[in-house]
């Protein structure tokens, strides 16, 4: 990566990867870590991963969640009780071994989720019908042994995420919670993040390892791959029998409780990046930007620097107390052009500049950053304005994804065109007979995989690949 030049120095198209790592390192979101996997997150990185808690934080407690704390060390005889679902992980797990020089026994896996310590919490708190649902939310880490290279936000050894898991006294219930807690993750990308999703079922061979079927939200990115951007997971008994997550219901009789597990990471920042970023760096959508206005000043003289500044503390006070997150950039030393760039490369929804020929027309210019459009703004109108502007700013970038969505997804019932479509960087929505056989080896010729099941899927009527009668149709793609 270029250490030299301030700005962006490969283009998205010509090399996607290097690009992003760019637009990580030079706007300053997060950066490597010196253990291997690992990155620190920086503020403006933590920023955007706070308004993201915030936003999913107050809907989760508006649907009768509550946050709790749990430790990273899980031991590993108690791993071992759900033995399929440990299994999944086992190549994944970092294991703690000594204390000081001394070995500790049993090991202690660092928590690559936390299904079977919750759950072996959730056996003693629960007794009676009365105790349910138990609905808790953890906003933690987890630990994952990557295997390979670290890219950062969406392949690191350690991840901010939130993690559910709640506990029903009927299977309709547990399955309700599956779907309320995809559609506030939908709501939340789409409104927030303004990017679009796929909404539907895994196959089973892409199942959450335990679960009786997961649920997922997936989306395609700029350079043709799909990414996962969260999950909710109907575990059905199957984590509550070797647990003994068990309650008396209203006859007196002993039942096995119904359970779900869901979860979102800091993965959906990385999405945000690849999708709305550009040559120049970060493109932020308003709601999540951490700086959504920034105040330029310009003046090349010390008589109009105490006006233009005095003017653009007006404005700063104005935006501030409508509530929005705005910055002045009073550095002397910087032209407004580098000022520009910087702000640009940052991501930084909306520019306004003030210089002294602005006040004598009193309006101020402004610029979108998601497409570099410069208007004029009378002052008067700055209050009542604003907001709809960074609205619009907001609705056009998820409308652009929308677009780039459409266009990247292939509808076909030939196998030739599925191929071609694949290995150009495509969804491909073609029907599938349910058959594991096909899944794999579709996935051994073209290296894609069932990425969702939506669940407004049309049966086309044919398998894609064996040409049997297909029961749905599926959303395949190359993931990361």
């Amino acid at each position: 990566m270029s250490k030299e030049s301030p700005g962006i120095t490969v283009s998205k198209k010509d090399d996607f990867s290097e690009w992003y790592t760019q637009v990580v390192l030079k706007a300053e979101l997060a950066d490597y870590a010196p253990v291997k996997g690992l990155i620190v997150l920086r503020p403006d990185g933590y920023a955007i991963w706070e308004s993201i808690r915030e936003t999913l934080d107050k809907k989760f407690k508006a649907t009768g969640h509550k946050n709790a704390f749990l430790p990273v060390l899980i031991p590993e005889s108690l791993l071992a009780k759900e033995s399929d679902h440990f299994a999944g992980f086992t190549p994944e797990v970092f294991w703690v071994t000594h204390s000081g020089e001394n070995e500790i026994g049993d090991k202690l896996a660092l928590r690559p989720t936390s299904e079977t310590l919750a759950y072996s919490m959730y056996s003693k708190w629960i007794q009676s019908w009365r105790d349910l649902p138990l609905k808790i939310n953890f906003w933690n880490t987890a630990l994952r042994a990557e295997i390979k290279a670290t890219k950062p936000f969406l392949r690191t050894s350690e991840f901010l995420w939130q993690e559910g898991h709640t506990v029903h006294a009927t299977k309709e219930e547990a399955e309700k919670e599956v779907l309320d807690i995809l559609e506030i993750y939908k709501n939340t990308v789409e409104q927030e993040l303004a990017i679009p999703v796929i909404t539907g079922k895994k196959s089973d061979k892409e199942k959450f390892v335990g679960a009786v079927y997961t649920t997922t939200m997936e989306s395609i990115m700029p350079d043709g791959k799909a990414l996962q951007m969260g999950t909710s997971h109907f575990l059905g008994q199957n984590f509550s029998k070797p647990f003994e997550v068990k309650y008396l219901d209203k006859n007196n009789a002993e039942t096995f409780a119904w359970q779900t597990s869901w979860g979102v990471s800091w993965r959906l920042i990385g999405a945000m990046i690849m999708v709305h970023g550009d040559d120049k760096g970060l493109v932020l959508p308003p709601r999540v930007a951490p700086i959504q206005v920034v105040i330029v000043p310009i003046y090349y003289n010390d008589k109009d620097a105490d006006r233009v500044n005095t003017e653009a503390d007006k404005v700063e006070k104005i935006l501030k107390e409508k509530g929005l997150r705005v910055h002045v950039d009073r550095r002397d030393q910087l032209t407004p052009g580098f000022k520009y760039n910087e702000w640009e490369m940052r991501g930084v929804p909306l520019r306004i500049e003030i210089g002294p020929k602005d006040i004598d027309k009193n309006k101020v210019m402004y610029a979108t950053r998601h497409i570099k459009q410069k208007l004029d703004l009378p002052m008067d109108k700055i209050s009542s304005e604003i907001d709809g502007i960074l609205q619009k700013i907001q609705d056009e970038m998820f409308e652009a994804a929308k677009k780039l969505l459409s266009e990247k997804t292939i509808k076909t019932s030939e196998y030739s065109e599925f191929r071609a479509a694949i290995e150009s960087g495509n969804f491909v929505d073609a029907g599938w007979c349910g058959k594991k056989e096909c899944e794999e080896k579709i996935k051994e010729d073209t290296m894609a995989d069932i990425r969702v099941i939506p669940f407004d899927a049309q049966n086309s009527g044919k398998c894609v690949y064996c040409k049997g009668t297909s029961v749905t149709n599926a959303i395949f793609g190359r993931a990361y």
